[in-house]
């Protein structure tokens, strides 16, 4: 079975990044970070980061076999991320003094 199977009864256990907006389990942010912002975020074992910086409040799903090409990447500009799922809206705020890392240290600009 892949890794990015839930299976129906673990939905409520879905969380997305705030950052990126990938789709994973509770567990799965807990055992391996996100795969995409682990660099900054730093998930992997921590249950309080995990809590402040992905929300169990999101809309839509978006399934990416193939970021590179697919014009949906582009448009929710998702193209230089990994394969996966990701939610088209996440609700939620970064805390202050993450946004300030990601802003001031590594120049990226959020977008809530």
């Amino acid at each position: 079975m892949s890794d990015s199977f839930v299976p129906p009864g673990q939905q409520r256990y879905l969380r997305a990044c705030m950052v990126c907006s990938i789709v994973m389990t509770f567990a799965r942010f807990k055992e391996e970070g996100c795969p995409n912002c682990e660099e900054f975020l730093h998930l992997q074992g921590s249950s309080d980061q995990i809590e402040s910086c992905t929300s169990q409040v999101f809309e839509g799903l978006i399934s990416l076999a193939n970021p590179s090409k697919s014009w949906v990447a582009k448009w929710q500009r998702l193209d230089g991320y990994i394969q996966g799922v990701y939610a088209t809206k996440v609700s939620g705020q970064l805390p202050d003094d993450v946004r300030t890392l990601l802003e001031e240290e590594y120049r990226i600009q959020y977008i809530p």
